[in-house]
């Protein structure tokens, strides 16, 4: 039997999992901001770019910190009691990763001041998943939905 694709709405996941996933992301982020135009922090930006590129295309159970957390940390915490869609985290990973392109196009095309920016923002994002549970990638997903949901006829 073949694994659950995670942009399947009827997939869920452990909500630790992405908080796991903002706190890392908030380190690497910082270190980016304070390393940017140096060679360590293009190399962790494209890093960090290809992270949030396999969480949005491939899915979370592709993304690496999400496999760090799988493997390392859940089976040494208590069984998850809370679990959510894996599509807006999704679709967060996809916003974390047109920042970090955005960031990388700045950067490449020397207009560092983008890449800083884009950078800034995309860590302020992980910031407050990562310390106050509210994933603002995941409430656009979430607003997004409302917003173009078709009305259910009579």
């Amino acid at each position: 039997m073949s694994q659950p694709v995670d942009c399947d709405p009827r997939v869920e996941v452990d909500v630790r999992g992405p908080r796991f996933a903002a706190a890392v992301t908030t380190v690497v982020l910082a270190a980016i901001l304070l390393t940017l135009e140096s060679p360590i922090g293009a190399t962790l930006l494209v890093m960090q770019a290809v992270v949030f590129g396999l969480g949005a295309f491939v899915g979370l159970r592709a993304q690496p910190y999400g496999v760090i957390f799988r493997t390392l940390v859940q089976p040494r915490i208590a069984p998850p009691s809370e679990f959510e869609d894996a599509a807006p985290p999704r679709f967060a990973a996809l916003v974390g990763f047109i920042f970090t392109a955005v960031a990388l196009l700045g950067l490449i095309s020397g207009v560092t001041v983008i890449a800083y920016v884009a950078v800034a923002m995309a860590l302020g994002a992980a910031f407050l998943n990562a310390a106050f549970a509210f994933c603002l990638g995941c409430e656009m997903y979430l607003i997004g939905k409302r917003l173009f949901a078709r009305p259910v006829s009579a």
